[in-house]
């Protein structure tokens, strides 16, 4: 072989290898999605999450995947499904609820994570500070001043001669907790007598309503992965004792509940979004501040008012951004 055709042969048996490398497509980032509940359930909350992203750019199966996992209501679940995200080596887990974050937390300190959805976010330890996490977690609080003291008013002001509150919350959640505490201290500067319900599985639901009877005038459900996954168990039984219920989620009054009023979720879940686009831009979890939600809804149920023979208010009405008939 000539010099010259020798040098070029071995300068194209590097080259085109190298060439192929570098034409080769970089890995996909990929998101793990932990839910609570179910996608049937909490649908809405994913659609306003993967629309953000499309519009940062970011298209499922074009650019991004993402891992779902779903706990479907049970929070023992959420260790074992974590460790799957995390065995899958995934770029950031998003997730929502209290059990099912520290959960994750428990599972890695190294993988991003962004809680889209978390109650008291710097006293149940998930971060350091609001401003500054530290660590691997950021993410979307759903705190709120005053929130619980505004539904006992609501429901005051749709419920005659109450006097009586029952609040349903689990025992087992941090969150929940305290959410009833806060209820509670509101009961108590409204003049409210209060009975607690202590739920620490879907079982207990039914041996609650038992105790409620005759005892409460309305009633307060409390934010929880068990009492979500199981409210058209819990409106069933509200409706058959005649029990108007505030609830923390649009879709319990969705399906049935008389009320709600709190944090949009889906927009909770749509500025989640942001904080993924950050992160798979190179920012850390632990310099992006926890933030604080910025739009509330009122939703309520009319259906659900005229079987219980109630009358909402025209100027409740007025203020309410959804009604359901």
């Amino acid at each position: 072989m000539r010099r010259r055709d020798f040098i070029a042969a071995v300068g194209g048996a590097v080259v085109g290898p190298l060439a192929a490398r570098a034409q080769q497509p970089a890995k996909q980032p990929t998101i793990g999605f932990l839910g609570s509940g179910t996608l049937e359930g909490q649908g809405q909350w994913v659609a306003a999450f993967l629309q953000r992203l499309r519009e940062l750019g970011w298209i499922e199966g074009r650019n991004i995947t993402i891992e779902y996992r779903w706990a479907e209501g049970n929070s023992d679940r959420a260790d074992e499904l974590a460790a799957e995200l995390v065995r899958r080596r995934v770029d950031v887990i998003v997730t929502y609820a209290n059990p099912i974050v520290l959960a994750v937390k428990r599972s890695t300190s190294t993988i991003p994570i962004v809680f889209t959805a978390a109650a008291d976010p710097l006293g149940t330890g998930l971060v350091s500070t609001l401003a500054r996490p530290g660590g691997n977690v950021t993410g979307l609080s759903v705190e709120a001043t005053d929130l619980g003291s505004k539904r006992l008013e609501l429901l005051r002001d749709v419920v005659p001669n109450f006097r009586r509150l029952g609040i349903m919350a689990n025992v087992g959640n941090s969150a929940s907790v305290l959410e009833m505490r806060e209820v509670q201290s509101a009961s108590g500067t409204l003049g409210l007598e209060v009975k607690t319900l202590d739920i620490r599985q879907a079982e207990d639901i039914a041996r609650a309503f038992d105790e409620f009877k005759g005892h409460a005038d309305a009633l307060y459900v409390c934010i929880d992965t068990i009492l979500f996954a199981n409210r058209i168990r819990i409106i069933t039984l509200a409706l058959a004792a005649r029990l108007p219920t505030m609830f923390t989620t649009r879709e319990a009054v969705k399906a049935g509940g008389l009320m709600t009023y709190g944090p949009s979720f889906p927009e909770l879940f749509r500025r989640a979004g942001d904080y993924v686009d950050k992160i798979l831009h190179g920012a850390k979890p632990e310099d992006l501040p926890v933030e604080q939600p910025t739009k509330f809804d009122l939703v309520l149920n009319l259906t659900t008012a005229k079987a219980l023979g109630l009358t909402i208010p025209p100027t409740l009405l007025a203020r309410a951004d959804e009604v359901i008939e």
